[in-house]
């Protein structure tokens, strides 16, 4: 069974659904084969390399009000710890560019190492605060990951993978898919948000039935 996890990696909601949809495949055991891979979205394409204040962000984004932020907020850190991901407070939204770049070049080196990355990446953002529009940040999460920081940094350095992860968004931009996560199946079924394992689990065992 192929999954693609179109997701961004500053996405709360995507760290909620992969760590479900991974319980989910653990649930299903040996009776399916998953070859999983993460196909790249900017949720703030425009976001410059400063970033921003993440209450100012979300207010002018959504027209958030204080409440609101606040109730979002515990709502996503009280799915978060029951799938067993930590959300810690963040000050500020950043550029994600450059982490879905390195994170093509994961792909390129294996699933186990685009997987690692991506849970490195999602855990530097949400639970260490981290900017992942930081080079010196990237490479250092990179090899936290069990990458070639050497080779990380010369890609940060380029414009390496650049063209592929554009090509990629605009591929799933086009068609049809803008909001994230979004889990594509064998290429044909859609399972929209950050689900309960529950959820991804019956959608798996279903699919994989009707064959």
């Amino acid at each position: 069974m192929k999954i693609d996890f179109v997701s961004d990696v500053s996405c709360p909601w995507c760290a909620i659904g992969l760590k479900s949809l991974e319980q989910a495949i653990e649930r299903i055991g040996d009776a399916i084969q998953v070859d999983m891979h993460f196909q790249p979205f900017e949720l703030n394409p425009q976001m410059p390399p400063e970033g921003q204040d993440v209450v100012e962000h979300l207010r002018e984004k959504y027209g958030s009000t204080p409440e609101q932020l606040a109730a979002n907020r515990e709502a996503i850190r009280a799915r978060g710890a029951a799938v067993g991901f930590t959300f810690n407070q963040r000050d500020r939204v950043y550029n994600t560019f450059d982490a879905h770049r390195l994170l093509h070049w994961a792909g390129l080196e294996g699933r186990s190492a685009e997987l690692a990355l991506k849970h490195a990446l999602l855990r530097a953002y949400f639970t260490d605060g981290d900017d992942v529009s930081s080079h010196a940040n990237l490479i250092r999460i990179a090899a936290s990951a069990g990458l070639d920081g050497e080779r990380a940094r010369r890609i940060l350095e380029s414009n390496e993978y650049a063209e592929d992860v554009r090509r990629q968004e605009q591929k799933y931009l086009g068609s049809g898919i803008h909001s994230v996560p979004a889990v594509i199946i064998n290429d044909r079924h859609l399972i929209s948000g950050g689900q309960p394992v529950e959820v991804f689990e019956n959608a798996l065992r279903q699919i994989a039935a009707a064959g």
